[in-house]
């Protein structure tokens, strides 16, 4: 597989005998040290590297679990590349010496990564860009003192990729197709190749299970799965979307929901991971499901020219089933724009980049005070993610009261057989979807309930 892409401002055209090498791999082979294997999952961040695709968009991405056959037409900067060409130390590496924010060093080169991307963008939110970048050493006060400083620094030039980046490296192929008709008409007839889109999942089959993939398909390349139509009154979302996209398209609709999606995995997971490869993968315990469900998302997926849609709740069969065909793919999901009572979640041992011990959806329609419909969803109480239809059923009809949520628990209690794993105890888990019944309750009348507000 011939790629070509943008390595430190330089073009480089690379012949690749094993399309899912990592990035890291790749980079560590070539003589560029300083980008660091931790966790080797994509936890850590000391990997962190800064991508812009050909749209311009700029993103920092764990090398890690990134492949390098997903690179070609990409500008790709290292932290070698960071500083500038005569040897200047960009803002947040000056920033990071002064304000004393490296000790053992291990973690640093991701942290500048990241803190470099988001000095390109312009991004304060300091926290959630960071939070995938994990310090044992210095702590986390002097890198957020650099990052505040450097931000009143200009961006060097240098480090600007999207008027250089290099034209893709051949015409399209199955394995790096770009025409959707095209492809799907392709994988109907080799329904065992592994589609790629952000890699975020199946790199780990890489690095962990190290696993060959002897038939890959990436998708990136597929423009029109990555593209969001705000019709009737519903928002139809491409596969491809990216949750951190997704995040920003679903904020002015679902609050809750976009909320939600700030505490998925970490920005470099969110700005790959795509919202097809998070519901085709079909945890239990994945956070985008529940909260989709609970919105009452339609699913439409593809084989060759034909096209069945399904509600998102049906998708999901047994752990690690799906009602997914071979040869079959998500193209779009959509979701209504209409749901003021939908609120989200999220229980887990750490706030940020965490994965969910329970993940609690709710969704009522209230009319004069009286329950009209109720959707409710949780993640990591079963084998899929799954509707409460008991719960749901004894609440409908009845007034919006703390009285009526205690006197359907038992009912909540009696949908699901929780999973007992190292995250959580089943009894645990049971406990925690009845607390965040009550706590819904209290949040649609107005009491607060935010964990991260502290109450006298």
């Amino acid at each position: 597989m011939d790629i070509s892409f943008l390595l430190n401002g330089e073009t480089r055209r690379v012949t690749l005998t094993d399309p899912t090498q990592t990035v890291l791999d790749w980079l560590r082979e070539d003589g560029l040290t300083g980008t660091k294997e931790g966790c080797n999952e994509g936890d850590c961040g000391a990997c962190t590297v800064i991508v812009t695709e050909a749209s311009g968009t700029v993103k920092p991405l764990n090398a890690c679990i990134l492949f390098m056959g997903q690179m070609d037409g990409r500008a790709l900067r290292t932290v070698e590349g960071i500083a500038a060409p005569d040897g200047q130390l960009h803002p947040v590496q000056q920033a990071m010496v002064d304000e004393h924010g490296s000790q053992c060093g291990f973690c640093t080169p991701g942290f500048v990564a990241s803190m470099a991307a988001g000095h390109l963008l312009g991004a304060t939110d300091y926290d959630d860009r960071l939070a995938g970048n994990l310090c044992r050493c210095t702590g986390y006060a002097p890198i957020i003192r650099a990052a505040k400083a450097a931000a009143q620094k200009p961006v060097p030039a240098h480090m600007d990729d999207r008027a250089a980046l290099p034209a893709t490296s051949a015409a399209p192929t199955p394995m790096r197709p770009t025409d959707l008709d095209k492809f799907a008409d392709w994988y109907a007839q080799n329904p065992d190749a592994q589609l790629i889109a952000g890699a975020t999942d199946v790199g780990l089959w890489v690095t962990k299970q190290m696993r060959t993939l002897d038939q890959v398909v990436f998708l990136n390349g597929l423009q029109a799965l990555s593209r969001t139509e705000l019709r009737d009154d519903a928002l139809h979302i491409g596969a491809g979307v990216t949750i951190a996209s997704l995040r920003d398209v679903i904020a002015p609709y679902h609050p809750s929901l976009s909320e939600l999606l700030r505490r998925f995995a970490s920005e470099q997971i969110r700005q790959a991971a795509t919202i097809g490869g998070n519901i085709a993968n079909g945890s239990p315990i994945g956070d985008g499901a529940p909260a989709l469900i609970a919105l009452g998302a339609r699913l439409t997926l593809r084989h060759g020219a034909q096209r069945r849609v399904i509600a998102l709740e049906d998708f999901f069969h047994a752990y690690g089933k799906q009602d997914r065909n071979p040869g079959e793919f998500v193209e779009t999901l959509s979701v209504p724009i209409h749901a003021p009572g939908l609120r989200c979640y999220k229980l887990s041992k750490r706030f940020d980049q965490d994965i969910s011990a329970l993940c609690g959806c709710f969704n009522f329609d209230v009319q004069a005070g009286q329950i009209r419909s109720a959707r409710v969803a949780f993640g990591g109480m079963a084998g899929i993610p799954a509707r409460a239809r008991g719960f749901e059923a004894a609440l409908t009809g009845q007034p919006l009261t703390a009285k009526t949520i205690l006197a359907a628990l038992p009912a909540l209690a009696q949908d699901y057989t929780p999973l007992d794993d190292m995250r959580a105890s089943a009894a645990y888990r049971t406990k925690a979807a009845q607390g965040l019944a009550r706590r819904y309750i209290a949040d649609l009348l107005g009491q607060p309930v935010s964990v991260l507000e502290i109450q006298p």
